[in-house]
C-alpha cells in the first residue's frame, strides 16, 4: 500500500569488510605471538636457547606441517570445483563431503591454535614456569586426538569416519585397494618425517621429558639414536608395499610389483641412515655412507621416473620437470640428518609442495581413465551401422 510505511532494513557488513577484518585481527595476532615468543627467548641464556629452541621445534613443526597440507589440499579441491574434474566420484565421496571451505576452516583453526600454543610454551618457560610451560604441547596434542576421534557429531563426524576407515585399510590392506586407499597412503610417504617427530614428540610427552633436557641423552628411549625413528620412517612405505603386493594379487599386473619395487627402495635409505649411530665412525665412512648416498640416488631416480611416466603419465613433458631435484625426495628419510632441523624442515615443506602438484595430475589421470572408461562402455552398448543394417533388411515389407 501506498501509505504503508517501509521498515527500515540494517545495513549488514560486506563479505569483503569482513575478509578484510578476518586478514587484519590474524595478523595481528601473529604479530602478537612473534612478538611474545622473541622476548621469551631473548630472556633464556645462551647455552640453554639452542637446546630449547630444537625441543620447541620438535613438538610443534609436525603440526605446523599437518597445517599446511591441508592448506594445500583446500587449494587442490578448490581447483578441481573450477574445472571438469570431478573429484567427488574420483574418491566416491558422499553428498556431505567437505568442500574447500569447510578445509580451509579446519586449516585456519589449527594455523591458529598451534602459534598460540608454543608461544604460551616459550612465555611460561622463560618466567619460570616450568610445569605449565610442559602442559602446553600435552593438552594440544590431546585435544586434537580427542577430536579426530570423538565420535559424537560434531567437527565433520562423516568425514573424521571416512578418513579413519581409509586409514585403517591403509595400515590392514585385507580388501581390494582403491584410490583413495593407495592415494592417501602415498601423501603418507611425503608425511614420514611429520609422523616421526609426532612419535618422538609422543614419547617424551609419555617419559615425562617435556621441557627438561633428559632427551637430550643420544642413548635413552627418546634420544636420537633410539630404534622407533627408522621403524616409524618406514612404516608408511611398507604400507603402499603391501597394498601393491595385494593389488598384484587382485589384477595379475605386474606394473604392481615394478611399484611395490620403487616403494622397497626407501627401505635401505632409510635404516642404512641410522646405522650411523650404531657403527664406528671410520667403517659409516669407508662402508655405509657410499651405501646410503647409492641407495639414495636409486630411490630419488625411480621415485621421480614413477611420477612423471606412470603417476601423471607425462612422458611426453619429462623434461620440463627435470629441474627439479630428486634428492630431496631422499633427504627427509636420513635419521642422522635429523639434527639439521630448520634444513629438515625445509625440505619436508618442498616435499609436500611436490606432493600438492602431483595430486593435480594423478587425480586427473584417474578422472581420464574414469570418462575413457566410461565412453568405452557406452560405445559398445550402441549398436554399430551394420547391425542397424542386418536388422532393418531382416523386416518384412
Amino acid at each position: 500500500m501506498k501509505g504503508a510505511s517501509v521498515p527500515a532494513v540494517v545495513g549488514m557488513p560486506s563479505p569483503l569488510f569482513l575478509w578484510r577484518f578476518k586478514a587484519i585481527l590474524f595478523l595481528l595476532w601473529g604479530l602478537c605471538c612473534c612478538k611474545i615468543g622473541w622476548d621469551s627467548v631473548m630472556r633464556m641464556s645462551a647455552d640453554l636457547r639452542d637446546l630449547f629452541l630444537y625441543e620447541v621445534f620438535l613438538y610443534y613443526n609436525p603440526l605446523f606441517l599437518v597445517a599446511l597440507m591441508i592448506w594445500l589440499w583446500g587449494v587442490n579441491l578448490w581447483v578441481f570445483a573450477q574445472s571438469s574434474v570431478n573429484y567427488v566420484k574420483v574418491f566416491d565421496l558422499a553428498q556431505t563431503h567437505l568442500s574447500h571451505r569447510e578445509i580451509w576452516r579446519c586449516a585456519t583453526w589449527l594455523t591458529l591454535i598451534v602459534p598460540t600454543s608454543m608461544t604460551a610454551y616459550l612465555y611460561l618457560y622463560s618466567h619460570g614456569e616450568v610445569s605449565l610451560a610442559a602442559s602446553q604441547p600435552v593438552l594440544l596434542y590431546a585435544i586434537l586426538l580427542i577430536v579426530l576421534l570423538s565420535p559424537f557429531d560434531m567437527f565433520y563426524l562423516s568425514s573424521r569416519f571416512y578418513f579413519l576407515r581409509t586409514m585403517l585399510r591403509i595400515v590392514l590392506p585385507l580388501q581390494a585397494i582403491t584410490f583413495p586407499d593407495f592415494f592417501l597412503a602415498d601423501i603418507f610417504t611425503s608425511m614420514s618425517k611429520v609422523f616421526s617427530d609426532l612419535e618422538r614428540s609422543v614419547c617424551r610427552m609419555v617419559n615425562r621429558q617435556v621441557a627438561t633436557i633428559a632427551w637430550f641423552e643420544a642413548d635413552s628411549i627418546c634420544g636420537s639414536h633410539s630404534i622407533a625413528i627408522p621403524l616409524v620412517l618406514v612404516l608408511p612405505y611398507l604400507c603402499r608395499f603391501f597394498q601393491c603386493i595385494r593389488q598384484y594379487k587382485d589384477t595379475k599386473e605386474k606394473s604392481c610389483l615394478l611399484n611395490a619395487l620403487k616403494y622397497s627402495t626407501a627401505v635401505p635409505v632409510i635404516f642404512l641412515s641410522a646405522l650411523k649411530y650404531h657403527v664406528f665412525p671410520d667403517q659409516w665412512v669407508s662402508f655405509y655412507r657410499p651405501l646410503w648416498l647409492i641407495s639414495g640416488v636409486i630411490n630419488s631416480l625411480y621415485s621421480f621416473y614413477w611420477d612423471i611416466k606412470r603417476d601423471w603419465d607425462l612422458s611426453i613433458l619429462t623434461r620440463i620437470f627435470m629441474f627439479k631435484s630428486p634428492s630431496t625426495w631422499t633427504y627427509k628419510l636420513s635419521a642422522h640428518l635429523r639434527h639439521n632441523y630448520l634444513t629438515v624442515f625445509a625440505i619436508t615443506a618442498l616435499e609436500m609442495l611436490r606432493r600438492f602438484q602431483w595430486v593435480f595430475f594423478r587425480v586427473e589421470n584417474e578422472w581420464n581413465k574414469m570418462t575413457a572408461k566410461q565412453n568405452f562402455e557406452m560405445s559398445s552398448d550402441m549398436p554399430s551401422e551394420s547391425d542397424r543394417l542386418l536388422e532393418s533388411s531382416s523386416h518384412t515389407v
